[in-house]
């Protein structure tokens, strides 16, 4: 048989019907002899070249499709996802019907009746231009999957025969379900999209079961040119083409007239954000990093699922906390002005134009909305955000910014006409100027048990600042590194009714060979026992402490909780917080005080699996604990924990237990010097969490400013939501320990070898009293 009498055969083979032999003589008759033998010759020359040349087979026999590595926390909300494509694979049994109408209606409405190829639009589309290329068009869902899988998206005669011939070979190994199946699930969306699934949680934040007839229609209307037709980028052509699928719905039976005219009405929201459970974006990227760090480039391409340790709740608990008090220092500290300023045009479409560039240099963070001022005045600012909505902000949302709205303000300060602001809505909708803040912030929990992490903020807003301030910010701790030196002082004969003196202190050795005179923030009160000292965090007393027991013996045993002691200095400013901690590392000391005495390592990932379901690996149980792996004796842990609740009783963190209303809550403040660094470290049952707020440039964040006011309060609104429900916990004495003038005190010290003052003078007359009450057993 002849190139020629076979490739009539194989071009003629699927016209079955009259009609098509009518349009194809008709085509033929126009092209004239000379030309069908050429086109045909052309056609059997490529068949040639094309047949030993098809790819293998099994990308579709075999289908794997690219899934991207997806985060969750332990109880199964999504976190995070990393991957060059956004896919959900569905069966095709869990698609809703109304999403398959809608795509067969405006993509292949006789998908279950044809072979594959529809020979009407290949042929009209192989003569329209032999010589520079067509207009792609007459593509069935088969050809297209041919095409998706398999080539590229060149226009020219030889790809068109390889997608035919591609066409029939998968209709001959595939049933028109498992075609399908392929199509919606491999398909480019826009956005990075991969098949609908995934294109529904994108565009409407919804699962496919949850798709109205609308929204179907809209997504069906994407394939024909996702970088334009998709809703994020181009609502008005995405719209008209919504409305053509709806019509062919309508034209097929498919939908009756009142369903057609219900969802053209039907206003749709569109994001053009992946929506995720839990605010936890730097948690996401340290998986991230370690699943990168294992596989590699599979790490984005084969559906991994990683499970942490993380509660959903108590992550977005910790996450609405730092915000929220972030927010209140950044108010407490005024309006700094506008973030930017653009003249805006006379003219509608440049007007929007220029609005929707200067708004992509200040993107949104979450509630802080950027808008730009469209219309001011002392009473009234109207301002346009990035979505179109005009934003009017009125009465108590103008207080802000009141300097700033005067005629007479600074022109760095004053909103006007084309300025870049902030505005911020409340639970009731009404709107408010903020701003966003420059000062950062972290906060992390963890279970004092097994180190497994429950909630980790890295900072105030990832897309602005990645630095992930919990594992990588290394600050002075000031004040809240004070429990370690009083732990050390404990195995020295110390306790906490030990009498030190509150007074002035003048050391050698400070800046120019002067002397160095420690202060407090509250003035000297005299003699005071180590636990009042502690609860009003008193630096003189430190001091004394420190020089008692030697800074070099300090230094070293706190290594016992994890600190680093290249990072803390041999001298009396180690017990000030004048060396450097991060916030992961002084959770996991002050875990050591809530367990009992026992390190902990933070675990963040539970465990991994394929995009099957199976594990691929697990942490292991934590082995049983012995005495033996105590880094602190479980006296000393208990005797701290004693003090450490009686700062939030009746000292610097005293607001922690006057506004939960427990009595289990432990922990401490920490200030460092001119007030760079504000610190809360603290626990109750085996929950352990640590904040600090700071600028990434350390200044001061105020003279008015402490742990007290900064850190501590984004700790209480994390534990309100943590403990909710929880008993109060108690701890009982271990062995070893006994109640002697009130308060504990190891049993080895209860005598005349324990320290009982420290730098205090006692009085005659108390000697003489202590004589007496010893002699008679008092």
């Amino acid at each position: 048989m002849s190139i020629l009498s076979s490739t009539v055969k194989f071009l003629a083979l699927p016209l079955a019907a009259a009609n098509y032999r009518k349009n194809l003589r008709r085509t033929l008759v126009a092209l004239g002899v000379d030309g069908i033998l050429a086109v045909l010759v052309l056609i059997g020359a490529m068949l040639i070249t094309v047949l030993p040349s098809l790819p293998s087979f099994d990308v579709v026999t075999d289908y794997r499709p690219k899934i991207p590595l997806r985060i969750y926390t332990a109880d199964g909300a999504l976190l995070g996802e990393f991957g060059d494509e956004h896919r959900d694979f569905t069966p095709i049994k869990d698609i809703p019907p109304v999403l398959k109408d809608a795509l067969l209606a405006i993509e292949d409405s006789r998908f279950y009746d044809h072979s594959g190829v529809d020979y009407r639009g290949v042929l009209r589309a192989l003569v329209a231009d032999l010589s520079g290329g067509f207009h792609q068009g007459a593509s069935t869902i088969t050809m297209q999957v041919a095409r998706t899988f398999f080539l590229s998206q060149e226009k020219t005669i030889k790809r068109k025969l390889t997608e035919v011939v591609l066409a029939y070979r998968i209709e001959s190994a595939l049933s028109k379900d498992q075609i399908l199946e392929l199509y919606m699930n491999q398909i480019y969306l826009g956005q990075r999209t991969h098949g609908f699934a995934s294109a529904a949680r994108t565009y409407f934040q919804k699962r496919l079961p949850d798709l109205t007839l609308a929204e179907a229609a809209m997504l069906a209307g994407i394939p024909q040119n996702p970088a334009k037709r998709n809703p994020a980028v181009n609502p008005l052509r995405a719209k008209a083409r919504q409305e053509l699928v709806l019509k062919r719905m309508l034209q097929l039976g498919m939908i009756t007239q009142a369903q057609f005219t219900e969802a053209v009405g039907q206003p749709l929201k569109i994001s053009n954000t992946l929506r995720f459970e839990a605010h936890a974006e730097h948690v996401a990227e340290m998986v991230r990093q370690r699943v990168y760090a294992q596989y590699k480039g599979d790490a984005y391409t084969q559906g991994f699922n990683v499970y942490t340790t993380l509660d959903k709740a108590e992550q977005n608990a910790a996450y609405d906390s730092l915000r929220r008090n972030v927010l209140a220092y950044d108010q407490r500290h005024g309006y700094r002005g506008p973030e930017g300023f653009v003249d805006l045009p006379d003219n509608a479409d440049d007007r929007d134009e220029a609005i929707d560039r200067i708004l992509a240099k200040h993107p949104s963070s979450d509630n802080l909305i950027s808008a730009v001022v469209t219309e001011v005045s002392a009473k009234r600012v109207l301002a346009e955000p990035a979505s179109g909505d005009t934003i009017e902000i009125k009465g108590d949302g103008l207080r802000f910014a009141t300097r700033a709205l005067q005629p007479n303000a600074r022109m760095d300060i004053r909103i006007r006409v084309g300025s870049v602001i902030r505005a911020s809505q409340d639970n009731k909708g009404r709107w408010a100027i903020s701003q966003m803040p420059e000062v950062d912030a972290a906060f992390v929990a963890l279970n004092a048990e097994n180190g497994s992490y429950r909630a980790l903020v890295g900072g105030f807003e990832f897309s602005r600042n990645q630095f992930n301030h919990v594992t990588s910010a290394w600050r002075q701790p000031g004040s809240s590194i004070k429990p370690f030196v009083y732990s050390a002082a404990l195995e020295k004969g110390y306790s906490p009714a030990t009498l030190l003196n509150d007074a002035p202190l003048s050391l050698p050795g400070g800046e120019g060979g002067q002397a160095w005179e420690p202060r407090n923030d509250d003035g000297f009160d005299g003699p005071m026992s180590l636990r009042q000292a502690l609860a009003r965090s008193k630096n003189v007393i430190a001091v004394r402490l420190l020089q008692a027991i030697t800074p070099q013996y300090a230094r070293d045993y706190l290594q016992r909780f994890g600190f680093d002691a290249a990072k803390h200095p041999a001298n009396l400013t180690l017990t000030l917080g004048s060396g450097s901690v991060t916030p992961l590392q002084m959770a996991g000391a002050y875990a050591v005080f809530a367990n009992g005495g026992f390190p902990v390592t933070p675990q963040l990932i539970r465990k991994i699996t394929d995009a099957r379901g199976n594990v691929l690996w697990e942490a292991p149980p934590p082995p049983p604990r012995e005495d033996a792996q105590r880094v602190i004796d479980e006296r000393n842990a208990f005797i701290m924990d004693s003090m450490l609740r009686e700062v939030t009783r009746s000292g610097t963190g005293a607001q922690a237990s006057q506004r939960l209303g427990r009595s289990d809550l432990a922990g401490k403040t920490g200030t460092t010097s001119d007030a760079f660094d504000g610190w809360f470290a603290g626990y109750s049952g085996n929950v352990v969490a640590v904040a600090w707020m700071g600028y990434d440039q350390p200044k001061s964040l105020g003279n008015r400013e402490f742990g007290a006011t900064l850190a501590l309060p984004i700790w209480i609104d994390y534990m309100r939501q943590t403990l909710a429900g929880k008993p109060i916990t108690d701890r009982k004495p271990p062995p070893g320990v006994s109640f002697v003038d009130d308060d504990w005190v190891y049993d080895e010290f209860k005598g005349d070898d324990g320290v009982k003052t420290l730098d205090v003078e006692v009085s005659p007359l108390k000697s003489i009293f202590d004589t007496l009450r010893k002699a008679f057993g008092g």
